[in-house]
């Protein structure tokens, strides 16, 4: 049974928490390319830090804390020109650094007042069409190069979603594989034979056996279904948890990451970042931009949409509570996932805590050329299934690419 202590260390994010010390040595996605165009600001939270990130009318790209110096007021409204970013309310101007560049209204802007006025910058990087942050000590780590992010051919969209729950509860979603059979088989194909819809057959299999291994940058997940064997990919490639906070999975020529990024203890934003592989003879169609959508996970009632995936996921972790209390909850051998990636995020802030980086940081060129993570093909050995189908089951309904995506990958 968690504690109350333990539960608390586990779920806050805040900086001197012992998770927020955790999670602000790694890289997180802050917002898609798209939405930071030349001359843009965007207000973001990450870390239970209120930020803003700029790109100046030169592609510069600056992150800083959201309030000026001044009075206080939010610099997301700000304008943004080739140097920086000046508050909307008296003109303060700070470049991507924190310096503050300019104060219009005093006569004489001495430097030790303007670098009086500086305000807190953080690191910021651009990779495969999404802006990452770091909000940790100096020096910070090399911003990973996971395969997706740079794998080139292929076809990408980003889906999101903004959640009204902790971080922790969505995580471990990730190693709790006998939910697939209920909430994404038999639950889901009541409600789509309600609606009168086809229902997902892959799903109900029966698991008959789970495993779970540590690996430099996580955890591998494995399952056994009804009939199948070791020799199975599900069983013996499986798909990772990507420690801390991001899952990587898919199957055939779809191959995905789900960030989800601790916004503070009782939001997160939910990426799906998707990649589709053109199968053999065909050829991706040019992208100059990786298009962000939005995936509703709601009515216009406020009712949860659970006809499909990923609105059964989000479903299932948003009921748990703003934050779920492990206190009160009764473990069982299923969960054995859960236990050990609870156990690993304890492990690895204590190394935090003794001075020591966590699993997965990277500090050596020669380790991030390209970082490559396995997966099933042939997923719940389903063979191919219809994609449309599929498809109509997934968040990828919802991306503004979904008719390129089924003529790049259907027959």
């Amino acid at each position: 049974m968690t504690t109350p202590r333990e539960q608390e260390a586990l779920t806050h994010v805040g900086a001197g928490t012992p998770m927020g010390e955790l999670l602000r040595r790694y890289w997180f996605p802050l917002a898609a390319s798209v939405e930071v165009p030349p001359g843009r600001a965007l207000g973001r939270r990450l870390l239970g830090e209120d930020l803003v990130v700029f790109r100046t009318t030169g592609g510069e790209l600056g992150l800083i804390d959201e309030h000026c110096t001044h009075r206080g007021a939010s610099l997301r409204c700000g304008h943004v020109d080739a140097q920086g970013i000046a508050c909307p309310y008296h003109g303060w101007k700070y470049d991507a650094e924190g310096r503050c560049l300019e104060m219009p209204a005093e006569p004489r802007q001495k430097a030790a007042l303007l670098k009086r006025a500086a305000t807190r910058a953080f690191p910021v990087q651009e990779l495969g069409g999404l802006i990452f942050a770091y909000l940790g000590p100096a020096p910070a780590p090399l911003l990973p190069r996971y395969d997706l992010l740079v794998m080139e051919g292929t076809l990408r969209d980003i889906g999101v979603a903004d959640l009204p729950c902790n971080w922790l509860q969505i995580m471990e979603n990730s190693v709790d594989p006998a939910h697939v059979e209920w909430l994404h088989g038999h639950h889901l194909a009541g409600v789509r034979a309600d609606m009168g819809r086809p229902a997902p057959t892959q799903y109900v299999k029966r698991h008959v056996r789970i495993g779970f291994d540590v690996f430099p940058y996580g955890i591998i997940k494995r399952r056994i279904l009804e009939g199948g064997s070791e020799d199975d990919e599900d069983w013996r490639v499986g798909h990772p948890l990507i420690f801390p906070c991001a899952l990587r999975v898919g199957t055939g020529n779809q191959h995905r990451f789900q960030f989800r990024v601790p916004v503070d203890d009782t939001h997160t934003r939910h990426y799906w970042y998707a990649c589709y592989l053109p199968p053999e003879g065909r050829s991706a169609p040019a992208q100059p931009q990786i298009p962000l959508y939005r995936v509703p996970w709601q009515d216009e009632n406020g009712e949860f949409i659970v006809d499909f995936v990923d609105g059964g996921d989000i479903m299932a972790w948003v009921t748990q509570g703003p934050i779920a209390d492990r206190t009160r909850e009764l473990l069982v051998s299923s969960d054995k996932g859960i236990v050990l990636y609870r156990r690993l995020l304890l492990e690895q802030a204590r190394r935090v805590s003794e001075g020591a980086d966590p699993m997965g940081v990277i500090r050596d060129e020669a380790d991030n050329t390209v970082i490559r993570f396995e997966q099933e093909h042939n997923k719940f050995r389903n063979g191919r299934q219809l994609l449309r189908e599929a498809i109509e089951m997934s968040h990828v309904r919802y991306s503004p690419l979904k008719e390129q995506i089924i003529k790049l990958l259907g027959p």
